[in-house]
């Protein structure tokens, strides 16, 4: 067992490092872009193509294997302020929900993704469904997501649930 969590904790380090280059990527590109167009002159087309397919990795890579749950930015007012049996019945209706439509939408998203082979992009002429295929783990990870919201909504378990606790472990100082 501890093999198995030692081998997610090193996978979990890696995409935090691939999703760092991929920023580190970006900004850099972003400053070529600027000097180019600003000070010399010369607009460049790559790199606002670069900067556009980085972003969508990214904000999509990002969330599908490097975002924890906890890090999760919600507006919950409301939520924290029903019984607990009603923000239950909430994450099971919600989960199921959003889950039901990721399961729903994956073969025509699936079918997108393939034919978008048939394309490439103007300057770099990478092929659209490699452009495209993050959005595939990214579904996958919402909807597993989901899946977890649904169970711990079911049998009451995790911090979803403590509002109050949770929200103390906060520091606003």
């Amino acid at each position: 067992m501890n093999r198995l969590k030692s081998t997610f904790d090193w996978l979990a380090r890696r995409a935090e490092n691939f999703l760092a280059l991929i920023l580190g990527a970006l900004f850099v590109s972003f400053l070529i872009q600027i000097v180019f167009r600003y000070l010399l002159n010369l607009p460049l087309g790559w790199t606002v193509e670069f900067v556009s397919i980085a972003w969508l990795w990214g904000i999509l890579f990002g969330y599908a294997f490097v975002v924890r749950e906890a890090d999760v930015i919600r507006l919950d007012i409301l939520y924290a302020a029903l019984p607990r049996w009603a923000r239950r019945a909430l994450d099971v209706i919600t989960g199921t929900i959003c889950a039901g439509i990721f399961i729903w939408s994956i073969p025509p998203v699936w079918d997108y993704v393939q034919f978008m082979a048939i394309e490439k992009t103007a300057y770099m002429k990478i092929p659209f469904d490699w452009v495209f295929a993050i959005y595939m783990p990214f579904m996958i990870s919402v909807i597993i997501r989901c899946g977890i919201s649904i169970w711990r909504g079911i049998t009451g378990s995790g911090p979803a649930f403590d509002t109050p606790q949770s929200a103390g472990t906060h520091d606003y100082d």
